[in-house]
């Protein structure tokens, strides 16, 4: 498909939370994996607010270590915590600037072999959710059209989760994101088990799982704990490619 159909793909996908049985995770999992599709960065990563000093990373759900390490620190100082504050797009002018201004996060970064990082607020009006955390291991910034877009698609995740809120009794949603982490951990306690029991990558695991979840109507989390509950193994779909994207 041309890059304007991705485009407006991504963007009925994204409105798509008045469903019943709305999964959250899967939701902002499927923005990160969009962003790196749609823009001209190596990773994506959504940060959202809740009761407590700090962030909290939901997606995307499969980091390797080194990302996850990145994400760790972005929890505490960082582009994404500045985004959010401030509901301000933040990028540094170099990889010095991100250095001087946030040293502990800078240094992950660039062990992680990330040279940019630049955050977008998840706004409606008044109502700032979070942020995204966009990284890039190549040398060029990202134009003024590839930031518009990335907005766009921020707003729209935020609006698509309001909305969710609005629809369902506030607590449901709010219930989820508390949860998120928690949910992680079960996904990368499932991918692992499946992984070695079929003798597959981390990657095809966490595939598996969501395939069986998204075609069966399910939470990924309940996929994964019956992966390691009852010994349930789901069919390992074809790798994805390049053109379909995640399904």
């Amino acid at each position: 498909m041309s890059r304007e159909q991705h485009i407006a793909r991504t963007f009925v996908e994204l409105a798509d939370t008045l469903v019943e049985d709305f999964d959250v995770i899967d939701f902002l999992h499927q923005m990160t994996v969009r962003c790196q599709e749609l823009l001209d960065v190596t990773a994506a990563a959504v940060f959202l607010a809740h009761p407590g000093p700090h962030l909290h990373s939901p997606a995307p759900c499969d980091p390797d270590p080194a990302l996850q390490r990145v994400l760790e620190a972005a929890r505490h100082q960082g582009p994404a915590v500045d985004a959010h504050r401030t509901a301000q797009l933040v990028t540094p002018s170099s990889p010095a600037d991100a250095a001087a201004r946030w040293p502990q996060f800078a240094h992950h970064l660039q062990h992680a072999g990330y040279t940019r990082a630049i955050a977008l607020p998840m706004r409606l009006r008044q109502n700032v959710l979070g942020s995204l955390l966009l990284l890039s291991a190549g040398d060029r910034p990202l134009n003024a059209d590839d930031l518009a877009l990335a907005q766009a698609l921020a707003d729209a995740a935020t609006i698509g989760l309001l909305q969710a809120r609005t629809i369902r009794q506030q607590h449901a949603v709010n219930e989820q994101l508390h949860t998120a982490l928690q949910s992680r951990i079960i996904i990368e306690q499932a991918k692992g088990i499946l992984a070695a029991r079929s003798n597959i990558t981390l990657n095809q695991a966490f595939d598996a799982l969501r395939h069986h979840a998204r075609h069966h109507q399910t939470l990924l989390s309940k996929v994964a704990h019956d992966v390691i509950d009852t010994g349930f193994t789901p069919a390992i779909p074809r790798p994805r490619t390049e053109t379909s994207g995640s399904e």
